[in-house]
């Protein structure tokens, strides 16, 4: 060890002489001499021991104290070097700390200046791994709801690995033996205090992509690397992977390592692979195990149709026995409708005679309006003087029991009273006058409804319409049956008469017997002032 201080002296007092002859130095020169031969015998060292009292100052320096079974050293780390740190400083975890020795004039004491950082052990390493993931699991992130189902066959698959490793070599030779997609692969380093940064970036980048965009955006997303030690695959546990993996909207598959070895992106991915070839065959199905399976639903869909025809043209068969045939069926229609027609024609000349003979006979029993008039006329004048020779006893009546009461009541004011009766009979004269004429106005009304039915169901109104009406000489309606050979007839037209006489009876009714003749109506003798006939 080199000193600053030598031993002895020349001049100095031997050990034992006395201390009068020893040189005095001040606090500080001692101080800055041992500082110097500190830092001189110990400029670069690596220290192991586990982190205690570790705390993180707001100008973004770590102090902390290192500590074995023996003896407890303080520690710094600037803010310049915290960034390269492979560990974040906990209390508890056991490190190996390279920088230096120095020491602290302020305070008497020495402590080492920490320039890099790294666990100590596997065991360490492994429990700060358990650590993390009780952490990042109790937030939810391994939780299996959030896993997604990985789509059945993805047009574009996203891969994360080196561009120079055997990995993407594998991934891309199993997709094309299975069945060929296209592939995107965003190169980063699987390796390194750079490579969690790299995997959670590209991560985040294929879920950023737009759909429809120039760049295609992936169905789904493998993030591989090979096998290699629990610190190669370091950058796999770290908590931005994870959080990155856990966040991603397209469905991911981890293959990180071989099958044993096990990474916390693993539990964040929606499905772990134990190789990165088995993350390819996860991806995608076997394109002729498809082509088989294909065809035979294939075969098998053809089978059944046929089979569905087969038993609908028996049921159609079973159901066609129990019919009747369409031929007889429509020429039974063809027959009844020939029927309805005959029948039809036949009535429609039934009707028309039927009718005329109907408007006759009504014809007949109505009185003429003008004569209708002139009896309510003669009624209401009847009942007129009917009500005069009453109304002038009832005023004779009541001037006689006035004139008996004499003088006694001529202080009483009846005379007021017998005025509102004579009044009161004269208004009931003009109400009656009101009432007949309204009465005779509402008859005439009615009678001139009855006229306008009565005309339009005239026959002569049919026969305006180029009608004509066959009659005997007599001038009575005839029927076809009763019109024989050589007979006188009266052909009526709306605006004249002519005479005719039959040649022939009518065709098709020599197999029909005539219609018997009806009863003659007994005709009352007609009044003076009847109706004339309008025939």
């Amino acid at each position: 060890m080199v000193s600053d201080i030598p031993p002895s002296q020349p001049g100095a007092p031997a050990p034992g002489t006395s201390p009068s002859n020893v040189p005095v130095y001040s606090v500080g020169e001692i101080s800055g001499a041992l500082k110097r031969t500190i830092e001189q015998a110990y400029g670069y060292v690596r220290v192991r021991g586990e982190i205690s009292g570790c705390k993180r100052h707001g100008s973004g320096h770590i102090y902390l104290a290192l500590k074995d079974m023996d003896a407890v050293i303080d520690a710094v780390c600037w803010r310049g070097s915290t960034g390269r740190l492979k560990v974040d400083p906990a209390d508890g975890i056991e490190v190996i700390a390279t920088g230096r020795l120095t020491t602290f004039p302020g305070r008497s004491k020495y402590q080492m200046v920490i320039e890099q950082m790294e666990l100590a052990g596997e065991g360490a390493l492994l429990k700060l791994l358990e650590d993390r993931k009780r952490k990042l699991m109790a937030e939810g992130l391994f939780a299996a709801e959030r896993k997604r189902a990985l789509p059945y066959l993805p047009t574009v698959i996203g891969v994360v690995t080196s561009p120079t490793g055997a990995v993407i070599r594998d991934i891309l030779h199993r997709l094309n033996e299975r069945f060929p997609r296209h592939v995107l692969l965003w190169p980063v380093a699987v390796q390194g205090e750079t490579a969690a940064e790299q995997v959670a970036r590209a991560i985040d980048g294929f879920n950023r992509i737009e759909p429809g965009g120039p760049i295609p955006r992936p169905d789904l997303i493998i993030v591989a690397r090979g096998g290699g030690s629990l610190e190669d695959l370091m950058a796999f546990n770290e908590e931005i992977v994870v959080r990155a993996a856990a966040a991603s909207t397209i469905p991911l598959i981890s293959a990180v390592g071989h099958e044993t070895d096990t990474t916390l992106i693993d539990f964040a991915s929606d499905r772990r692979a134990p190789t990165p070839t088995a993350a390819a065959e996860m991806a995608v199905p076997v394109r002729l195990d498809l082509l088989t399976e294909v065809r035979g639903l294939g075969g098998r869909l053809d089978a059944a149709s046929i089979r569905l025809v087969e038993d609908r043209r028996l049921r159609l068969d079973g159901l066609a026995r129990g019919l009747p045939d369409p031929v007889r069926l429509i020429e039974a229609a063809e027959q009844r409708l020939d029927d309805r027609a005959e029948r039809l024609k036949l009535s429609i000349g039934a009707l028309l005679r039927d009718r005329a003979a109907r408007i006759a006979t009504a014809a007949a029993q109505l009185k003429h309006p003008r004569q209708q008039i002139a009896e309510h006329e003669r009624h209401l004048a009847g009942t007129a003087l009917r009500l005069r020779p009453a109304l002038d006893r009832a005023l004779e009546r009541a001037a006689e029991r006035v004139g008996l009461v004499g003088d006694r009541l001529r202080a009483v004011p009846m005379l007021p009273a017998i005025d509102r009766r004579a009044q009161d009979v004269a208004a009931l004269g003009l109400r009656l006058d009101a009432a007949a004429r309204r009465d005779t106005a509402a008859r005439g009304e009615r009678l001139n409804r009855m006229t306008q039915v009565l005309e339009s169901l005239s026959p002569f109104k049919v026969l305006e319409r180029g009608y004509a009406v066959v009659e005997d000489r007599a001038g009575q309606p005839l029927d076809a049956r009763a019109i024989e050979p050589g007979m006188a007839l009266t052909l009526r037209f709306h605006d004249a008469t002519v005479a005719a006489r039959a040649e022939a009876r009518a065709a098709g009714l020599d197999d029909q017997p005539p219609p018997a003749p009806k009863p003659a109506k007994k005709t009352k003798p007609e009044p003076e002032a009847r109706q004339p006939s309008l025939f």
